[in-house]
This record gives structure tokens, C-alpha cells and sequence, in this order.
């Protein structure tokens, strides 16, 4: 063995403990984990010599092979006693017809992009008593078919639900997932839902409203690249009884190129989320989010007195930060709140033709707009050739949101104190 150096010669090069290795994959009944994907398997072999030859086999991937018998699923499982862990991805398996043997050890089953729909799922779940995670990614599932009743049963151990990049359209479908009393994560990431709510008590029945809430133990939720666009939809997110992680990303309710929402006001709108997205939810950036909200409204409640409708949070989060809504004062004197005083602003030059400028921290009115620093960055910086553009530095924000409206105040924005603001040139 060898490996070619940066002159093109040849070092030699040694697999320390090759022979420890080889002689542990040589002791095939010690095997715990094999991976079998893409080898062409399509039938279960000579019968119990799988138990024979791999009798503590716990996790089996048959990803992409010829596989599309459930009774051969069965005599493949029926022989591994210890089996924690099966994928059948990419295997094209037919319509369940004959009853699959008590599978009481599997725990874990990945069902990708194999044509498996909702009903033959009722069917799989009389054997699959344990289980805990379910992968059913791709299968074009667009209902969701309880067996005997309006809610899915049984299911009693399972955590973790696996839609993603379906073809459910509404939520009244997922709605029917919610008596799934050990469901802790549900992905339905690549879906068409339109909006999402939580039933009150009018919507439940007496019993289900008093025995157990919808989702009672849902803990994440995760709906991106879905056709969401409503806040109301947003907001229903806060009746879930322990949600703390979400994901919204490539929602048009979150696209800011075509009206969505940024950041700060999503997190501010849903107190409990902890991790939004992907990214944590720090304080720091929960209680920048909610004071750069709360300043944003008071600036839109000026204008339309009924824009409070929207915001259901807002008089909450008013009065826990003790943020006055008066309006800056035109005169030379009056009283300053917290609406109309002085920003500390950090101004950062990050354009390829700037060079190496320090950054600059400045007292700033929060009634400056966007055009007038465009103004000042020029004289600050001695920029005065360049075409500026600005952009907000969030903290947990993947990208910098860009300040693309020159008539909009620091205060309309809900631009806070000690804000990052990058300044960059038009390309």
C-alpha cells in the first residue's frame, strides 16, 4: 500500500491493526452490523442459515436490492432474533398481503422510497409492536388511513415519524397523527400543506379534550420547503403543549424576497421554539428578537391602529420589557423613550473595493432611514464614488437581511441597540 506524495513518489504506507480487523469481520457470529446495499439480494436464501452464520446481527441495511416480498422481509427477520435496525430504502416492495411474524426486537424501520403507502403502514404495524422511529421519505403518501377509527392507533412506543418529501396537502391529514401519545418528532419536511392549526376544545371531543391533548408530547416539528404563508399558522405553533424545535426554512411566510417574515419576528412570535431552523434559539437573540419586534409594531401601530390584531404577543412582550410606544418628538425638547432615542450602531464595510476599514460604533437616532445612512456610511468610510447597499447582521441569522427600503427608519426595521450593520456595494 501506498500513497503518491506531493513530488508524485511513492510512500509506503501500513493499515495499523489490519489483521485485529480482519480477524473481528471473520467471526461473522460476533457481526452486530452489516450493510448489504445495492448487492442484488432478492430472496432469503437457504432457510435458517442466516441465523447460523449472523445470530446477533442488530442493525441490517438492504438498501436497493431486489426485495419486494414482505413474506421474504419476514424470513429474513424471523432468523435475527436481536434485530434493532432495518432499511429497506429503494427496495420496491408490493402490496401487503400476508401477515408478517411478531417482530417484538425491531426498533427502528426505514421505508424510503418504496411505494409503501398509508394502509399497507395499519397493515405492518399488527407485527412491528416495538417500534420507535418509522422512515417513509418519497412514497408519495398524500393520506394518511386510520384502520378502524378517526385517529391512527396502536403505534404505542413509536418517537420519531418520517414524512418527508410526500405529497400531504392538508394538515387535517397530520391532524389525524396527533393521538400518538409517544410521538416526540414528526418531519414533514417537502410536502404541499397550505397552513397548519391546533384544534381547541370546540374542535375535540369531550373525551379526547379531557384524556389527552392533540400532540401532547410532540417535541419537534419540522415543515420545511412546505407552501406555508399565513402568520396564523405561525402562531398555532405556540398551542403545542411542548414543542421546542422547528423548521420553516423555504415557506414562503419566511422567503423576504417575496414578502415573507425575517428571522427576529418568527422567533419573537414563538415563545417556547428553542431551536428554530436548525440553529439555537440563544437568550441573546430571543430577547433581541422580541424588543426589535415589539419597536417594529409600535412603528406599523402608528399608521393602522388595527395592525394590533395581528400581533398576539405584542402587548405581552410591551409590558415585560416596559417599551413605551410614543412616537420620536418633532421638537427640541419632550420626552425620549425607548422608540426615539439613540441606537448604538456598529457599521462594518465588507465590499470588495472598500479595503481594510475599521469598524465604527455610532450613537445614531432610530429615526435614521436606511437612504440618510447610505449617506453617512459615504462620509464615514470616504466611500463617496460607491453605490451602497446595507445589511443586518442577525445573530443566529444564516445570511445578513438586507435594508433594501431607503425611506424605512431604524425603528420601522426594529433595528435595536448594539446592532451589526454590514455595508457592502452594488455589484
Amino acid at each position: 500500500m501506498y500513497v503518491l506524495s506531493t513530488s508524485n513518489n511513492r510512500v509506503s504506507v501500513q493499515l495499523v491493526g489490519k489483521d485485529k480487523i480482519q480477524d473481528k469481520l471473520s467471526r461473522f457470529e460476533e457481526l452486530t452490523n452489516a450493510s448489504l446495499a445495492y448487492m442484488g439480494v432478492s430472496f432469503p436464501g437457504i432457510p435458517y442459515q442466516i441465523n447460523s452464520t449472523v445470530p446477533n446481527m442488530k442493525e441490517l441495511d438492504l438498501t436497493g436490492n431486489l426485495l419486494s416480498d414482505w413474506k421474504d422481509v419476514g424470513t429474513i427477520c424471523e432468523q435475527l432474533p436481536a434485530l434493532k435496525a432495518l432499511n429497506l430504502s429503494n427496495n420496491l416492495m408490493s402490496p401487503y398481503k400476508s401477515e408478517l411474524p411478531p417482530l417484538e426486537s425491531i426498533r427502528v424501520v426505514v421505508l424510503n422510497n418504496t411505494g409503501v403507502d398509508w394502509e399497507q403502514v395499519e397493515l405492518l404495524k399488527q407485527s412491528l409492536t416495538a417500534i420507535e422511529e418509522l422512515h417513509l421519505i418519497g412514497n408519495n403518501i398524500s393520506r394518511v388511513l386510520p384502520m378502524s377509527s378517526t385517529f391512527v392507533q396502536g403505534f404505542n412506543s413509536l418517537r420519531l415519524l418520517n414524512l418527508d418529501d410526500n405529497c400531504i396537502v392538508e394538515w387535517d391529514e397530520v391532524m389525524k397523527l396527533s393521538q400518538l401519545r409517544c410521538l416526540e418528532q414528526l418531519y414533514l419536511n417537502k410536502n404541499c400543506l397550505n397552513s397548519i392549526f391546533y384544534p381547541d376544545n370546540d374542535q375535540q371531543n369531550e373525551s379526547e379534550a379531557t384524556s389527552y391533548k392533540p400532540f401532547q408530547n410532540l417535541r419537534c416539528l419540522l415543515l420545511g420547503d412546505n407552501n406555508i404563508s399565513d402568520l396564523a399558522s405561525v402562531d398555532s405553533l405556540n398551542l403545542f403543549p411542548n414543542l421546542v424545535e422547528t423548521r420553516l426554512s423555504e415557506n414562503p411566510i419566511t422567503d423576504s424576497a417575496s414578502g415573507g417574515v425575517p428571522r427576529f419576528v418568527l422567533i419573537a412570535r414563538l415563545a417556547k421554539i428553542k431551536v428554530f431552523n436548525g440553529s439555537e434559539v440563544t437568550p441573546r437573540e430571543r430577547k433581541d428578537s422580541e424588543i426589535r419586534y415589539v419597536r417594529l409594531v409600535i412603528s406599523r401601530l402608528h399608521a393602522n391602529a388595527e395592525e394590533i390584531k395581528q400581533h398576539p404577543r405584542f402587548s405581552e412582550l410591551k409590558s415585560f420589557y416596559g417599551i413605551e410606544d410614543e412616537r420620536p418628538s418633532t421638537g427640541a425638547s419632550g420626552p425620549q423613550t425607548i422608540g426615539s432615542g439613540f441606537l448604538s450602531i456598529t457599521l462594518k464595510c465588507v465590499g470588495a473595493s472598500m479595503g481594510e476599514k475599521q469598524p465604527l460604533t455610532k450613537k445614531l437616532p432610530a429615526t435614521t432611514t436606511v437612504g440618510k445612512l447610505k449617506f453617512l456610511c459615504e462620509s464615514f468610510f470616504k466611500l463617496k464614488s460607491l453605490k451602497l447597499k446595507l445589511f443586518l447582521q442577525e445573530e443566529g441569522s444564516p445570511l445578513p437581511v438586507l435594508l433594501d427600503n431607503d425611506t424605512s427608519s431604524l425603528m420601522d426595521l426594529g433595528i435595536g441597540n448594539e446592532s451589526i450593520i454590514l455595508v457592502d456595494e452594488e455589484s
